[in-house]
């Protein structure tokens, strides 16, 4: 079993004794989230990187939902939402700030020009998939991925 989902067990009965029903039902919700990932296809037991990549989407969807209940005037389900953001982020890896991010696009960048033999100046839009990959696979969770698109865009630009 790995790790992180070990941690996420032990963090679950703690909060469980500690009757904080906020972040065991956020909890639950995360481990019945992982559970799906498991089972879905070949079943397996799923890695931290996986286990890290079922966080970040959880996060994102709690992001939408927190912002549409603001579009419509519900702010007590936004706090919900948000509450549960923060229970997440207590298990996702520290996040990059703007110059490490756009220091990881830069050696993406060089490293998408060098694989197809031509100066970092000439990497296009055209690349920008193969320059988000590279970059996605080197940030291993630590950043958005809608903010690294727009780091991404911003280099190609």
């Amino acid at each position: 079993m790995s790790e992180l989902k070990d941690k996420i067990r032990a963090d679950l009965k703690t909060a469980m004794l500690a009757k904080d029903k906020g972040r065991t039902g956020t909890i639950r919700m995360l481990l019945a989230a992982i559970q799906g990932e498991e089972t879905t296809g070949a079943k397996h037991e799923a890695s931290d990187e996986e286990i890290l990549k079922v966080i970040a989407r959880e996060i994102k969807k709690r992001r939408e939902s927190a912002q549409i209940y603001t579009d419509n005037n519900r702010p007590e389900l936004a706090e919900t939402e948000l509450a549960e953001i923060a229970v997440l982020e207590d298990y996702q890896p520290a996040q990059l700030d703007d110059a490490a991010v756009a220091a990881l696009v830069d050696a993406a960048v060089a490293t998408v020009a060098a694989d197809a033999g031509v100066a970092p100046a000439e990497v296009s839009m055209k690349q920008m998939g193969q320059v988000m990959k590279v970059a996605t696979e080197s940030a291993a969770g630590q950043v958005d991925g809608k903010r690294l698109s727009t780091a991404v865009r911003a280099a190609l630009g």
